[in-house]
């Protein structure tokens, strides 16, 4: 079979699944089954695909349909312009996310450019590994709850060459963080989602990225809510706290901020319009 008849039975297959874009889509699954890039696919149409590579490009194409993500099948996604592995014990990483990075690039800008950096729920460690690239003089402890995620943010600490400035540990928030640690600036794409929008999200996350990583209380707000309570004892006067926020929550938080702890720099939003990152600064 060619090219370009794979691609268009998967488009179809696809299509009736209800998975949006099912062409580009397929055209992705047959680059990662044969090995092959975009520009390959695209323009070698006429090529014929030997047996094993049908097999396992069908293979691909069965899981997308079922919801399966893209990015779990491939193990790739890429975020600030670098290419992280994913696997389904972390979340995918989402453009909106690359708000909290150019936030804190922007605050730390006036720095000595040699921050010392936390990362609470790291997931694939995107966030603190594109601020070790983008500065590169500072450090970073990673931190997440999950175990087999902390795993996968080590080989992507490797995968981008800055293992040698990141440290990691296994804790619930800062249960196991040592105290008197003190950090230039902590972040976080904490779980938001409510227990009752649970329900109404995308198969692809419902049913496929981790749980405890999506959600946190029936109002998706508890993680938050400890963020706010106890990111100032490990912040240096003044630290900054960024937070990545659900679509409904900005007023929420806002009302949960101590103004007497924390300034209020920003709620800022993502290309959406939506009120996505805020940005705090600690009182000193």
């Amino acid at each position: 079979m060619s090219i370009a008849l794979a691609i268009l039975q998967a488009s179809q297959i696809l299509q009736r699944s209800g998975v949006p874009e099912a062409r580009r889509e397929s055209g992705s699954l047959l680059g990662y089954a044969i090995g092959r890039d975009r520009s390959f696919i695209i323009s070698h149409g006429e090529h014929l695909l030997t047996a094993e590579q049908l097999e396992s490009f069908r293979d691909c194409v069965e899981r997308r349909a079922r919801g399966e993500p893209l990015q779990y099948i491939t193990g790739h996604q890429e975020f600030f312009g670098l290419d992280f592995e994913v696997t389904n014990a972390v979340l995918i990483p989402l453009p909106e996310t690359e708000l909290l990075v150019e936030t804190a690039l922007e605050l730390l800008s006036g720095s000595d450019a040699a921050p010392f950096i936390c990362d609470v729920g790291t997931g694939t460690g995107c966030i603190a590994l594109a601020l070790l690239h983008e500065l590169p003089r500072s450090r970073a402890v990673a931190i997440d709850i999950s175990p087999a995620a902390i795993m996968v943010a080590k080989r992507n600490a490797a995968r981008q060459t800055v293992k040698e400035r990141i440290g990691f540990v296994a804790s619930d928030c800062f249960a196991a963080i040592a105290p008197g640690s003190s950090f230039d600036l902590i972040v976080s794409n904490p779980p938001y989602v409510s227990g009752e929008a649970m329900s109404g999200l995308q198969r692809e996350v419902r049913d496929y990225e981790p749980r405890i990583a999506l959600t946190a209380g029936l109002d998706g707000l508890a993680m938050i809510s400890r963020l706010l309570s106890e990111s100032g004892g490990f912040l240096k006067d003044p630290g900054y706290l960024l937070l990545e926020i659900g679509f409904d929550q900005g007023a929420a938080v806002a009302r949960m901020i101590n103004r007497r702890l924390w300034k209020l720099l920003d709620i800022r939003q993502d290309l959406g319009g939506i009120p996505r990152t805020v940005a705090l600064q600690k009182i000193a």
